[in-house]
């Protein structure tokens, strides 16, 4: 477990789940399929599963769609010399470099389907040739696959097997977005400042608490990935050791003042309850009650200049009722 904390940061409900459920199922040999949108770190998920798992062999990674169609089962399974134009030597596919290890396929919905329909034998017989080759080769590497397609849409638009579907989605891990673990922002803020402080030799950058108000409130529509760019860019380019709001990117500090402008405080309370309960809290009315009384006494004691009578009244309480509730105010 202690492997899966230090490559996935976190504490959300959401993670604390994803982390158990890697924890189960590390050791196994089964396929793996991750789910989730671009920049939420599925390429994390795939590595924690590798490490945890203890397998002696390498964690190779392929990412489908950067490669070439015409390339790609080369890539995978090797070829001989000569078995193509620009075939000048051997080589080694990545199924052979994972031996004993783990083949993360990255956006495995981008695969074509002639690749497909290998990549199926493989993971029924657990052998292949290479491109060109009439030697079998055994295999035994453990598949862990990504997307942030809907394959089961595809599979009806007949651009992914349903049977390759069925043997890569034995075990699904489901990667939330930034936005629905609004929680772990910070967490993941502090990592990446001392990440990039150190990449760069730059002292280390404090954010200022109205930034990271800001940071917690945006959509992350590139999730992770996108806060990771932020965070860089806020190392290098904030001039002084705070990172005060002016410090902000144009796109994060113009969504800001636009969500500003078009929410009530009944969308804002919302927003607010709903981190409460993905943060598993129960009884929120316990904390919002208390939290709603400060903020009327405390803006009622400023009107009043701290006096407890007039607060009470512009509050509607009686002069006891009010000089109670301040005692309770930490």
């Amino acid at each position: 477990m202690q492997a899966i904390e230090k490559i996935i940061l976190g504490n959300s409900l959401a993670i604390k789940e994803m982390k158990k459920l890697i924890e189960m199922v590390c050791a196994s040999a089964t396929t793996v399929l991750i789910q989730g949108e671009t920049g939420t770190g599925k390429e994390l998920v795939a590595e924690a599963l590798h490490v945890a798992s203890g397998r002696k062999g390498s964690n190779i990674s392929v990412n489908c769609a950067a490669i070439p169609s015409e390339l790609l089962e080369s890539e995978l399974f090797g070829h001989e010399k000569g078995s193509f134009t620009g075939a000048f030597s051997q080589r080694i596919g990545r199924f052979e470099q994972a031996e004993n290890g783990s083949l993360f396929l990255d956006e495995i919905g981008d695969m074509p389907l002639d690749v497909q329909a290998r990549l199926l034998r493989v993971l029924q017989e657990g052998e292949f040739y290479r491109v060109g080759g009439t030697k079998l080769i055994k295999t035994n590497v453990r598949i862990i696959s990504a997307t942030n397609k809907n394959l089961a849409q595809m599979v009806k638009g007949k651009l992914f097997r349903e049977d390759l579907l069925h043997r890569i989605n034995v075990i699904k891990i489901d990667l939330p977005p930034l936005r629905e673990r609004s929680e772990d922002i910070e967490t993941l803020i502090k990592y990446f400042l001392n990440q990039f402080s150190k990449e760069y030799k730059i002292s280390l950058k404090n954010l200022d608490s109205n930034v990271l108000n800001i940071l917690k409130d945006y959509s992350w529509p590139g999730n992770v990935r996108q806060l990771q760019n932020i965070c860089k860019y806020l190392t290098i380019m904030s001039s002084g050791n705070n990172i005060l709001v002016d410090d902000l990117p144009k796109e994060i500090f113009e969504a800001s003042e636009k969500l500003t402008i078009n929410s009530s405080w009944q969308d804002t309370f919302k927003s607010y309850l709903r981190s409460e309960y993905k943060k598993g809290s129960v009884d929120i009315t316990k904390i919002t009650d208390a939290d709603y009384e400060e903020c009327l006494i405390k803006f009622a004691m400023e009107m009043c200049n701290g006096k407890k009578i007039e607060a009470a009244k512009l509050l509607g309480w009686g002069r006891n009722t009010i000089a109670n509730k301040i005692k309770n105010i930490t």
